[in-house]
Protein backbone atom coordinates (compact mmCIF):
# COMPACT_ATOMS: atom_id res chain seq x y z
CA UNK A 1 0.00 0.00 0.00
CA UNK A 2 1.45 3.67 -1.03
CA UNK A 3 2.29 6.01 2.10
CA UNK A 4 -0.17 8.31 0.41
CA UNK A 5 -2.90 5.74 1.02
CA UNK A 6 -2.02 5.00 4.43
CA UNK A 7 -2.31 8.68 5.11
CA UNK A 8 -5.68 9.16 3.68
CA UNK A 9 -7.14 6.35 5.76
CA UNK A 10 -5.48 7.80 8.62
CA UNK A 11 -6.99 11.49 8.08
CA UNK A 12 -10.43 9.59 7.34
CA UNK A 13 -10.27 7.43 10.41
CA UNK A 14 -9.98 10.24 12.40
CA UNK A 15 -12.54 12.57 11.10
CA UNK A 16 -14.36 9.70 11.29
CA UNK A 17 -14.05 9.89 15.03
CA UNK A 18 -14.59 13.34 15.92
CA UNK A 19 -17.73 13.56 13.94
CA UNK A 20 -18.98 10.30 14.99
CA UNK A 21 -18.19 11.91 18.86
CA UNK A 22 -19.60 14.90 17.75
CA UNK A 23 -22.89 13.15 17.29
CA UNK A 24 -23.09 11.35 20.05
CA UNK A 25 -22.29 14.51 22.25
CA UNK A 26 -25.10 16.36 20.64
CA UNK A 27 -27.71 13.71 20.88
CA UNK A 28 -26.53 13.70 24.62
CA UNK A 29 -27.15 17.19 24.94
CA UNK A 30 -31.06 17.32 23.50
CA UNK A 31 -31.89 14.66 26.37
CA UNK A 32 -30.74 17.10 29.01
CA UNK A 33 -34.43 18.71 29.41
CA UNK A 34 -35.86 15.68 28.96
CA UNK A 35 -38.35 14.77 31.86
CA UNK A 36 -36.91 12.95 34.62
CA UNK A 37 -38.52 9.48 35.56
CA UNK A 38 -40.39 9.45 38.50
CA UNK A 39 -38.02 7.18 39.94
CA UNK A 40 -35.51 9.78 40.05
CA UNK A 41 -37.70 12.57 40.70
CA UNK A 42 -36.51 13.03 45.14
CA UNK A 43 -32.73 13.11 43.36
CA UNK A 44 -32.82 16.98 42.74
CA UNK A 45 -34.53 19.18 44.54
CA UNK A 46 -36.08 21.70 41.70
CA UNK A 47 -33.09 24.64 42.02
CA UNK A 48 -30.16 21.67 42.37
CA UNK A 49 -31.87 20.15 39.09
CA UNK A 50 -31.41 23.54 37.09
CA UNK A 51 -27.61 23.34 38.37
CA UNK A 52 -26.97 20.21 37.26
CA UNK A 53 -28.89 21.19 33.86
CA UNK A 54 -26.82 24.04 33.25
CA UNK A 55 -22.97 21.77 34.68
CA UNK A 56 -23.83 19.39 32.30
CA UNK A 57 -24.65 22.36 29.12
CA UNK A 58 -21.33 24.25 30.01
CA UNK A 59 -19.38 21.52 29.99
CA UNK A 60 -20.78 20.43 26.41
CA UNK A 61 -20.28 23.99 24.87
CA UNK A 62 -16.53 23.34 26.73
CA UNK A 63 -16.32 19.92 24.97
CA UNK A 64 -17.27 21.28 21.58
CA UNK A 65 -14.75 23.82 22.07
CA UNK A 66 -12.14 21.43 22.88
CA UNK A 67 -12.40 18.40 20.14
CA UNK A 68 -12.52 21.33 17.57
CA UNK A 69 -9.60 23.01 18.67
CA UNK A 70 -7.48 19.52 19.12
CA UNK A 71 -8.94 18.52 15.45
CA UNK A 72 -7.96 21.27 13.56
CA UNK A 73 -4.63 21.24 15.27
CA UNK A 74 -4.03 18.08 14.50
CA UNK A 75 -4.79 17.87 10.63
CA UNK A 76 -2.58 21.27 10.69
CA UNK A 77 0.40 19.25 12.44
CA UNK A 78 -0.32 16.12 9.67
CA UNK A 79 -0.82 18.39 6.62
CA UNK A 80 2.56 20.61 7.32
CA UNK A 81 4.69 17.78 8.08
CA UNK A 82 4.97 17.95 12.12
CA UNK A 83 5.34 14.44 12.16
CA UNK A 84 8.50 14.42 9.99
CA UNK A 85 10.09 17.75 11.89
CA UNK A 86 9.65 15.92 15.36
CA UNK A 87 11.42 13.01 13.87
CA UNK A 88 14.49 14.96 12.54
CA UNK A 89 14.42 16.93 15.45
CA UNK A 90 14.66 13.96 17.39
CA UNK A 91 17.46 12.85 14.73
CA UNK A 92 19.16 15.64 15.30
CA UNK A 93 19.76 15.22 18.95
CA UNK A 94 20.77 11.05 18.59
CA UNK A 95 21.08 8.60 15.84
CA UNK A 96 20.69 5.92 18.01
CA UNK A 97 17.17 4.32 17.37
CA UNK A 98 15.92 3.69 21.20
CA UNK A 99 16.67 7.24 22.05
CA UNK A 100 15.77 8.95 18.98
CA UNK A 101 12.40 7.16 19.61
CA UNK A 102 11.79 8.51 23.13
CA UNK A 103 12.68 11.98 21.61
CA UNK A 104 10.30 11.90 19.31
CA UNK A 105 7.18 10.61 21.55
CA UNK A 106 8.56 12.99 24.18
CA UNK A 107 8.67 15.64 21.79
CA UNK A 108 5.05 14.71 20.76
CA UNK A 109 4.23 14.45 24.20
CA UNK A 110 4.99 17.67 25.32
CA UNK A 111 3.43 19.49 22.48
CA UNK A 112 0.59 17.41 23.51
CA UNK A 113 0.63 18.77 26.97
CA UNK A 114 1.07 22.19 26.10
CA UNK A 115 -2.21 22.42 23.87
CA UNK A 116 -4.52 20.72 26.87
CA UNK A 117 -2.72 22.56 29.31
CA UNK A 118 -5.41 25.82 28.76
CA UNK A 119 -8.42 23.36 28.79
CA UNK A 120 -7.39 21.44 31.68
CA UNK A 121 -6.55 24.85 33.35
CA UNK A 122 -10.10 25.94 32.17
CA UNK A 123 -12.16 22.97 33.18
CA UNK A 124 -10.35 22.47 36.76
CA UNK A 125 -10.22 26.00 37.52
CA UNK A 126 -13.36 27.58 35.96
CA UNK A 127 -15.95 25.29 35.67
CA UNK A 128 -15.57 22.62 38.24
CA UNK A 129 -15.05 26.13 40.33
CA UNK A 130 -18.19 27.80 39.22
CA UNK A 131 -20.27 24.39 40.07
CA UNK A 132 -18.48 24.17 43.59
CA UNK A 133 -16.24 21.07 42.82
CA UNK A 134 -12.61 22.16 42.70
CA UNK A 135 -10.69 22.14 45.54
CA UNK A 136 -7.20 21.64 43.92
CA UNK A 137 -4.60 24.16 44.50
CA UNK A 138 -2.59 25.72 41.71
CA UNK A 139 0.34 24.29 43.82
CA UNK A 140 -1.43 20.76 43.89
CA UNK A 141 -2.47 21.13 39.95
CA UNK A 142 0.99 21.87 38.95
CA UNK A 143 2.30 19.01 41.26
CA UNK A 144 0.47 16.75 39.29
CA UNK A 145 1.23 17.32 36.24
CA UNK A 146 4.78 16.69 36.95
CA UNK A 147 4.24 13.78 38.45
CA UNK A 148 2.46 12.28 36.04
CA UNK A 149 4.94 13.75 33.32
CA UNK A 150 7.35 11.63 35.29
CA UNK A 151 5.48 8.30 35.63
CA UNK A 152 4.93 8.20 31.87
CA UNK A 153 8.69 9.21 31.33
CA UNK A 154 9.62 6.38 34.00
CA UNK A 155 7.16 3.57 32.88
CA UNK A 156 6.15 4.78 29.36
CA UNK A 157 9.76 5.55 28.43
CA UNK A 158 10.93 2.10 29.71
CA UNK A 159 8.50 0.22 28.31
CA UNK A 160 8.81 1.70 24.63
CA UNK A 161 12.92 0.98 25.29
CA UNK A 162 12.54 -2.68 26.11
CA UNK A 163 10.11 -3.10 23.45
CA UNK A 164 12.85 -1.29 20.85
CA UNK A 165 15.37 -4.12 22.71
CA UNK A 166 13.03 -7.18 22.05
CA UNK A 167 12.46 -5.58 18.37
CA UNK A 168 16.52 -5.63 17.36
CA UNK A 169 17.04 -8.45 18.84
CA UNK A 170 14.46 -11.08 18.00
CA UNK A 171 12.29 -8.79 15.02
CA UNK A 172 9.02 -9.40 14.30
CA UNK A 173 8.92 -12.14 17.28
CA UNK A 174 9.23 -9.08 19.99
CA UNK A 175 5.39 -8.88 20.45
CA UNK A 176 5.40 -12.40 22.52
CA UNK A 177 8.34 -10.90 24.83
CA UNK A 178 6.59 -7.34 24.71
CA UNK A 179 3.28 -9.25 25.61
CA UNK A 180 4.88 -10.72 28.49
CA UNK A 181 6.28 -7.84 29.76
CA UNK A 182 2.97 -6.09 29.71
CA UNK A 183 1.38 -8.78 31.45
CA UNK A 184 3.78 -8.68 34.36
CA UNK A 185 3.39 -4.80 34.28
CA UNK A 186 -0.23 -5.46 34.65
CA UNK A 187 -0.44 -7.74 37.12
CA UNK A 188 2.23 -6.12 39.24
CA UNK A 189 0.21 -2.88 38.62
CA UNK A 190 -3.28 -4.50 40.01
CA UNK A 191 -1.17 -5.58 42.98
CA UNK A 192 0.15 -2.88 44.32
CA UNK A 193 -1.08 0.60 42.63
CA UNK A 194 -2.66 1.32 45.92
CA UNK A 195 0.67 0.89 47.96
CA UNK A 196 3.47 2.54 45.15
CA UNK A 197 0.91 4.69 42.54
CA UNK A 198 -1.79 6.19 44.80
CA UNK A 199 0.74 7.51 47.29
CA UNK A 200 2.53 9.75 45.01
CA UNK A 201 -0.69 11.52 44.82
CA UNK A 202 -3.19 11.22 47.97
CA UNK A 203 -2.24 10.26 51.25
CA UNK A 204 -3.98 6.87 52.12
CA UNK A 205 -4.68 6.54 56.20
CA UNK A 206 -6.17 3.38 57.53
CA UNK A 207 -9.81 3.68 58.86
CA UNK A 208 -10.20 4.87 62.39
CA UNK A 209 -11.92 2.63 64.70
CA UNK A 210 -15.51 3.18 65.18
CA UNK A 211 -19.14 2.01 63.99
CA UNK A 212 -18.09 2.43 60.31
CA UNK A 213 -15.34 0.60 60.25
CA UNK A 214 -17.38 -2.18 62.86
CA UNK A 215 -20.02 -2.48 60.47
CA UNK A 216 -17.43 -2.89 57.37
CA UNK A 217 -15.68 -5.62 59.51
CA UNK A 218 -19.40 -7.22 60.72
CA UNK A 219 -20.32 -7.82 56.98
CA UNK A 220 -16.72 -9.22 55.32
CA UNK A 221 -17.05 -11.89 58.29
CA UNK A 222 -20.68 -12.56 57.67
CA UNK A 223 -19.33 -12.85 53.79
CA UNK A 224 -16.58 -14.90 54.58
CA UNK A 225 -14.36 -11.87 53.08
CA UNK A 226 -11.24 -11.44 54.69
CA UNK A 227 -10.81 -7.65 54.95
CA UNK A 228 -7.58 -6.45 57.03
CA UNK A 229 -7.01 -3.52 54.68
CA UNK A 230 -9.88 -0.85 54.23
CA UNK A 231 -8.10 3.18 53.77
CA UNK A 232 -9.67 6.18 53.36
CA UNK A 233 -8.30 7.85 50.90
CA UNK A 234 -7.93 12.22 50.58
CA UNK A 235 -10.14 13.09 47.65
CA UNK A 236 -11.17 15.89 49.05
CA UNK A 237 -8.16 17.53 47.85
CA UNK A 238 -9.06 17.86 44.89
CA UNK A 239 -12.89 17.65 44.48
CA UNK A 240 -16.09 17.45 46.03
CA UNK A 241 -16.90 14.35 44.31
CA UNK A 242 -17.28 10.86 45.82
CA UNK A 243 -15.82 7.33 44.97
CA UNK A 244 -15.09 3.74 46.12
CA UNK A 245 -13.17 1.41 44.69
CA UNK A 246 -11.21 -2.12 45.37
CA UNK A 247 -7.73 -3.35 44.42
CA UNK A 248 -5.10 -5.82 44.32
CA UNK A 249 -6.10 -9.59 45.16
CA UNK A 250 -4.49 -11.95 47.54
CA UNK A 251 -2.71 -10.37 50.45
CA UNK A 252 -2.68 -7.35 48.85
CA UNK A 253 -6.27 -6.69 48.45
CA UNK A 254 -7.70 -3.26 50.06
CA UNK A 255 -10.91 -1.24 50.32
CA UNK A 256 -10.60 2.36 49.30
CA UNK A 257 -12.81 4.86 50.38
CA UNK A 258 -12.56 8.71 49.29
CA UNK A 259 -13.39 10.95 52.92
CA UNK A 260 -15.83 12.51 50.37
CA UNK A 261 -18.12 9.41 50.52
CA UNK A 262 -17.60 9.14 54.39
CA UNK A 263 -18.78 12.48 54.37
CA UNK A 264 -21.62 12.09 51.66
CA UNK A 265 -23.25 8.93 52.84
CA UNK A 266 -24.79 7.00 56.37
CA UNK A 267 -22.79 4.44 57.79
CA UNK A 268 -25.52 1.92 56.29
CA UNK A 269 -25.19 3.58 52.41
CA UNK A 270 -21.40 3.29 52.80
CA UNK A 271 -21.41 -0.44 54.15
CA UNK A 272 -23.85 -1.06 50.57
CA UNK A 273 -20.93 0.37 48.39
CA UNK A 274 -18.77 -1.36 49.90
CA UNK A 275 -21.09 -4.95 49.32
CA UNK A 276 -21.39 -3.85 46.01
CA UNK A 277 -17.15 -4.00 45.76
CA UNK A 278 -17.20 -6.98 47.11
CA UNK A 279 -19.42 -8.35 44.49
CA UNK A 280 -16.86 -7.40 42.32
CA UNK A 281 -14.16 -9.19 44.05
CA UNK A 282 -16.39 -12.09 44.53
CA UNK A 283 -17.61 -12.50 41.22
CA UNK A 284 -14.19 -12.36 39.95
CA UNK A 285 -15.03 -9.57 37.72
CA UNK A 286 -11.16 -7.89 38.55
CA UNK A 287 -9.48 -10.96 37.52
CA UNK A 288 -11.58 -11.71 33.93
CA UNK A 289 -10.93 -7.87 33.44
CA UNK A 290 -7.56 -8.02 34.04
CA UNK A 291 -7.11 -11.65 31.85
CA UNK A 292 -9.21 -9.98 28.96
CA UNK A 293 -7.00 -6.71 29.22
CA UNK A 294 -4.10 -9.83 28.84
CA UNK A 295 -5.66 -11.28 25.64
CA UNK A 296 -6.17 -8.16 24.32
CA UNK A 297 -2.72 -6.74 24.69
CA UNK A 298 -1.95 -9.70 23.05
CA UNK A 299 -3.94 -9.21 19.81
CA UNK A 300 -2.75 -5.70 19.15
CA UNK A 301 1.01 -6.78 19.91
CA UNK A 302 0.14 -9.44 17.11
CA UNK A 303 -0.97 -6.90 14.80
CA UNK A 304 1.12 -4.60 15.52
CA UNK A 305 4.16 -7.28 14.40
CA UNK A 306 2.21 -7.93 11.53
CA UNK A 307 1.98 -4.10 10.63
CA UNK A 308 5.92 -3.54 11.09
CA UNK A 309 6.92 -5.91 8.49
CA UNK A 310 5.61 -3.01 6.37
CA UNK A 311 7.71 -0.58 7.27
CA UNK A 312 6.00 1.62 4.18
CA UNK A 313 3.57 1.73 6.23
CA UNK A 314 4.82 3.80 8.53
CA UNK A 315 5.53 6.30 5.74
CA UNK A 316 1.56 7.27 6.08
CA UNK A 317 2.43 9.49 8.67
CA UNK A 318 4.74 12.03 6.51
CA UNK A 319 7.58 11.26 8.16
CA UNK A 320 10.43 10.13 5.18
CA UNK A 321 12.19 7.01 6.52
CA UNK A 322 10.73 3.76 7.75
CA UNK A 323 11.27 3.54 11.63
CA UNK A 324 9.77 1.68 14.70
CA UNK A 325 8.75 4.76 16.18
CA UNK A 326 7.09 5.99 13.25
CA UNK A 327 5.23 2.02 12.60
CA UNK A 328 4.23 2.33 16.14
CA UNK A 329 2.78 5.76 15.64
CA UNK A 330 0.86 4.61 12.52
CA UNK A 331 -0.69 1.42 13.89
CA UNK A 332 -1.94 3.26 16.76
CA UNK A 333 -3.96 5.44 14.51
CA UNK A 334 -4.94 2.49 12.47
CA UNK A 335 -5.89 0.29 14.87
CA UNK A 336 -8.15 2.87 16.40
CA UNK A 337 -11.50 1.54 14.89
CA UNK A 338 -10.86 -1.96 16.18
CA UNK A 339 -9.92 -0.19 19.82
CA UNK A 340 -13.18 1.37 19.45
CA UNK A 341 -15.16 -1.62 18.88
CA UNK A 342 -13.57 -3.49 21.70
CA UNK A 343 -14.05 -0.53 23.71
CA UNK A 344 -17.83 -1.20 23.09
CA UNK A 345 -17.62 -4.91 24.33
CA UNK A 346 -15.75 -4.00 27.16
CA UNK A 347 -18.27 -0.88 28.21
CA UNK A 348 -20.95 -3.28 27.51
CA UNK A 349 -19.38 -6.59 30.10
CA UNK A 350 -19.11 -3.58 32.53
CA UNK A 351 -22.14 -2.76 32.69
CA UNK A 352 -23.74 -6.38 33.12
CA UNK A 353 -20.63 -6.85 35.93
CA UNK A 354 -21.86 -3.37 37.53
CA UNK A 355 -25.76 -5.13 37.78
CA UNK A 356 -23.80 -8.29 38.80
CA UNK A 357 -22.09 -6.39 41.49
CA UNK A 358 -25.52 -4.38 42.57
CA UNK A 359 -27.32 -7.60 43.03
CA UNK A 360 -24.78 -9.21 45.12
CA UNK A 361 -24.95 -6.08 47.18
CA UNK A 362 -29.02 -6.24 47.53
CA UNK A 363 -28.39 -10.38 48.23
CA UNK A 364 -25.57 -10.03 50.86
CA UNK A 365 -26.82 -6.87 52.59
CA UNK A 366 -29.91 -4.55 51.63
CA UNK A 367 -30.93 -2.52 48.31
CA UNK A 368 -32.13 0.37 49.86
CA UNK A 369 -29.35 1.59 51.43
CA UNK A 370 -27.26 1.22 47.60
CA UNK A 371 -30.49 2.85 46.26
CA UNK A 372 -29.81 5.86 48.50
CA UNK A 373 -26.33 6.25 48.28
CA UNK A 374 -26.26 6.08 44.33
CA UNK A 375 -29.29 8.80 44.35
CA UNK A 376 -27.66 10.92 46.35
CA UNK A 377 -23.72 10.18 44.58
CA UNK A 378 -25.40 11.01 41.45
CA UNK A 379 -27.25 14.36 43.23
CA UNK A 380 -23.60 15.41 44.37
CA UNK A 381 -21.72 14.86 41.06
CA UNK A 382 -24.47 17.09 39.12
CA UNK A 383 -24.78 13.89 36.93
CA UNK A 384 -26.94 13.27 34.09
CA UNK A 385 -30.41 11.56 34.97
CA UNK A 386 -31.58 11.06 31.04
CA UNK A 387 -28.41 10.37 29.06
CA UNK A 388 -29.30 9.61 25.18
CA UNK A 389 -29.54 5.70 24.82
CA UNK A 390 -26.60 5.80 22.10
CA UNK A 391 -24.21 7.57 24.02
CA UNK A 392 -24.72 5.46 26.93
CA UNK A 393 -23.86 2.76 24.41
CA UNK A 394 -20.85 4.37 23.50
CA UNK A 395 -19.43 5.69 26.23
CA UNK A 396 -21.18 4.15 29.77
CA UNK A 397 -18.98 1.63 31.73
CA UNK A 398 -21.99 1.55 34.13
CA UNK A 399 -25.42 1.29 33.69
CA UNK A 400 -27.97 4.55 33.88
CA UNK A 401 -29.09 5.73 37.40
CA UNK A 402 -32.44 4.85 36.41
CA UNK A 403 -32.07 1.21 35.37
CA UNK A 404 -29.60 0.48 38.04
CA UNK A 405 -32.15 1.36 40.69
CA UNK A 406 -34.97 -0.30 38.71
CA UNK A 407 -33.30 -3.12 38.82
CA UNK A 408 -32.39 -3.46 42.20
CA UNK A 409 -35.71 -2.48 43.25
CA UNK A 410 -37.13 -5.77 40.75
Amino acid sequence: MEPQTVFYIIIAILLADFFIDQVLDYLNYTRFDAPVPKELSDVYPTDEYHRSQQYKKTNYRFSVIKSWVSIVITLLFFTLGGFEWADRLALNISSQPILRALLFFGILSVLSGLLSLPFSLYHTFVIEERFGFNKTTPKTFVTDKIKGALLAVVFGGGILALFMLFYQYTGTNFWIYAWILITLVSVLTNMFYSRLIVPLFNKQTPLEQGSLREKIEAYAQKEGFELQKIFVIDGSKRSTKANAYFSGFGKEKRVTLYDTLINDLEEEEVVAVLAHEVGHYKKNHILFNLFASVVLTGLTLFLLSLFLRVPELSLGIGVSEPSFHAGLLAFGMLYSPISAVTGLAMNLLSRKFEYQADAFARITYRAAPLVNALKKLSKNSLSNLTPHPAYVFAHYSHPRLYDRIKALQA
